[in-house]
């Protein structure tokens, strides 16, 4: 049966309407379950071609023969690139990765059985009211998880809804400057921070409890051991590009960072002082509201890959054997680097508050300065501030 010039058009609209439609629904479909932005353009392109061919088609404006070879050629080469992606993709997620989200802080977590956070035989101190609601560093969650089952009422605490908790170092410190939370653990402050908390007319004050290395990692098949704190601003400046120039192999270096005003971001930003920084790699994912945003991609231990964090984090709370600790100038940073400053980037890290009322601080923070406290950082794996 032989179809009508009209009845073409209405078809020809007919099915671009139902295309957009499909395409619509499936692209939010992607986004929600793979969160891939480019299947989304997958997607689209594979739409877009079945409508081309099919207008080629009805109107008959090309031949049969190469009408078949072309739809061939394209499904051919869309499969290709299909497949490659997700191959690309399986193998990025079987990358070892440092970041927040591959660590388990219930392994922490207060009178809990078989907790990892480190316990005292008996404590000189203790809270029974009016307990200090305490926020921080996923890093330091293990430190005051331990304070807190050393000196507060036994009963659960949830990691992420009770009166201690880990937020991470941005949003605690937001939560600190809101009045949400009495003290947080964390690094030292960015100037970004400082100048919210001049904004909110809050004064933060920073008690020095214990100290840690800021640390540099590869892929364990790098062959660079070491490297300066020069070369360490230079590869974070852009001015250093490739391995070769700083002993490795001759490959392009992909320096990861992390986000703004966490604390590992801010250590570096303290390393760079007046240098800037390169803008980071960035990566899109989809918000929770479905919508692509972009945000600094979290490392990926690729073969040219440079990362950074605190070395007990990176070391005792990640564990990746995959990767390996540089030294700075060659120092490696272990604890007795720390303790004798021979380590060149160590700093330390503090207990923070902001002129709670709670009348508990004082003396929560006293202890934790006490031999006691001191002995708990110390048996978690960062090096104290006083030696008893």
């Amino acid at each position: 049966m032989k179809l009508g010039f009209g009845y073409k058009i209405f078809l020809s609209i007919a099915l671009l309407f139902l295309f957009v439609i499909f395409g619509f629904i499936g692209s939010a479909f992607t986004l929600l379950v793979w969160g891939q932005p480019f299947l989304n353009i997958l997607l689209i392109i594979l739409l877009v071609a079945i409508y081309i061919f099919f207008i080629l088609g009805i109107f008959k404006l090309i031949k049969p023969k190469p009408l078949k070879i072309a739809i061939i050629s394209f499904f051919s080469v869309f499969l290709v690139v299909f497949i490659s992606f997700q191959i690309k993709e399986a193998h990025e997620a079987n990358l070892a990765t440092v970041n927040d989200q591959g660590v388990n802080l219930y392994e922490y977590q207060p009178f809990k059985e078989d907790t990892k956070s480190v316990s005292l035989e008996e404590s000189s101190f203790s809270i029974t009211d009016n307990i200090p609601i305490l926020d921080g560093a996923t890093a330091l969650y293990p430190v005051y998880a331990a304070f807190a089952q050393a000196t507060y009422p036994e009963r659960d605490y949830d990691v992420y809804h009770s009166e201690i908790i880990s937020s991470t170092t941005p949003e605690a410190y937001k939560r600190l400057m809101n009045g949400d939370a009495d003290i947080i653990f964390a690094a030292g402050p960015s100037q970004r921070q400082l100048q919210e908390a001049e904004r909110a007319g809050v004064e933060l004050e920073l008690t020095p409890i214990g100290r840690e290395a800021f640390v540099f990692f590869v892929n364990e098949r790098n062959p660079v051991d070491s490297l300066s704190i020069e070369q360490i601003q230079k590869i974070y400046s852009g001015e250093i590009t490739n391995w070769s120039e700083v002993g490795g192999n001759n490959e392009t270096i992909r320096p990861f960072q992390r986000p703004n005003d966490s604390g590992s971001q801010t250590a570096l930003e303290n390393l760079m002082g007046d240098i800037p920084l390169m803008t980071p790699p960035t990566e899109d994912i989809v918000s929770g509201m479905g919508g692509i945003i972009s945000q600094t991609s979290s490392y990926r231990n690729h073969r040219n890959a440079l990362g950074y964090s605190f070395r007990y984090f990176s070391t005792e709370m990640v564990q990746e054997g995959e990767i390996k600790h540089l030294a700075v100038d060659e120092v490696y940073p272990d604890k007795e680097a720390i303790r004798s400053d021979k380590y060149p980037i160590a700093a330390e890290f503090y207990a923070i508050t902001a002129g709670s009322d709670n009348p508990n601080i004082a003396e929560f923070i006293e202890w934790i300065l006490s031999e006691q406290g001191q002995r708990i950082i110390e048996k978690t794996g960062y090096v104290p501030v006083k030696e008893f």
